[in-house]
């Protein structure tokens, strides 16, 4: 992580974020995210004043890390 609780929208404009597709109609859980030059900016779709920043490469292994189902937890 490069940056913590940057003002989102000095990253990038609000028409730039996006919510995954997998996000719910109630859209209360959901995270933003926003592509920037070398790194991810990612904000609380409920709180979007301030986004966290990660490396691209970072980010991109965690992503990987999820579809892999690394981080799931035995209930």
């Amino acid at each position: 992580m490069t940056t913590t609780g940057m003002p989102a929208l000095t990253l990038a404009p609000e028409s730039a974020w996006t919510k995954s597709s997998y996000s719910g109609a109630e859209g209360n859980a959901c995270l933003e995210t926003v592509s920037l030059t070398s790194a991810i900016g990612v904000r609380d779709s409920k709180d979007q004043g301030a986004a966290l920043v990660f490396q691209r490469g970072s980010w991109n292994t965690f992503v990987a890390g999820l579809r892999d189902e690394e981080f799931q937890v035995d209930a």
